[in-house]
């Protein structure tokens, strides 16, 4: 005997906020709306979660259908639940940010979007619905977790320079940072691993490259580190 609720019910979203730095700029990956409302607005990836699925199997499904992107780190962020947050109906969004490695992952629009591109933090167009304050709170928990998880590995390539890190860093923290103190700092918390390789910065000077420890990296992504500058 099928059950008859007793209140209307809220619809239920997942939006997904996409982190990737490439050329010193921190990066968020948005796509253009091919439905109403908004049609043609820039948006957040997302959308309605099926009832045969978890909220986490919606933001994964919906990363892949609407911008091409799998296998990348996703972290639940917060729930927004605005009662004129959505023209249609009244819908509560469970929001989650994502961080990937931009080489790795161009933009590609897939079945549910116009168009979808990779903007600079500091060039966001105007959003669709309530996209803009999700993207602040994003930000946000971005800035405070990168104090003491070293997640910014998730946003470089395999291999880096000193330099590529630090600038990360100041691309997150939107403060400049003091190159002997911030080399000193991460050297001594033992998760670089110096390689036998060089990248020319400049026609005279190679810059010696890095890769992350992926044990000690496992070991204080759990247990928090302090990575203050």
């Amino acid at each position: 005997m099928p059950y008859t609720y007793q209140y209307p019910r809220a619809a239920l979203t997942v939006d997904c906020v996409v982190f990737g730095f490439d050329h010193a700029e921190l990066k968020v990956l948005l796509i253009q709306r091919a439905l109403e409302p908004f049609k043609g607005k820039w948006a957040l990836p997302g959308g309605f979660v099926r009832v045969s699925e978890t909220i986490d199997d919606a933001a994964r499904r919906e990363l892949a259908e609407e911008a091409g992107l799998k296998n990348v780190f996703l972290e639940q962020l917060c729930t927004f639940g605005a009662l004129r947050r959505d023209p249609r109906e009244r819908v509560v969004s469970v929001a989650y940010y994502a961080l990937v490695k931009l080489a790795g992952h161009r933009a590609k629009a897939a079945t549910d979007a116009a168009d979808a591109e990779w903007f600079p933090i500091s060039k966001v167009p105007n959003l669709a619905f309530d996209h803009a304050h999700i993207l602040a709170t994003a930000r946000a928990r971005l800035k405070g977790k990168l104090r003491y998880q070293p997640i910014g590995f998730e946003l470089l390539p395999p291999k880096f320079t000193l330099s590529e890190l630090r600038h990360l860093y100041q691309a997150v923290l939107e403060r400049p940072l003091d190159k002997r103190n911030f080399c000193r700092k991460f050297l001594g918390l033992g998760l670089l691993v110096p390689l036998k390789e060089t990248r020319m910065l400049s026609r005279y000077r190679p810059a010696q490259l890095f890769r992350f420890d992926t044990r000690k990296y496992g070991k204080l992504t759990k247990q928090g580190a302090n990575i203050e500058f």
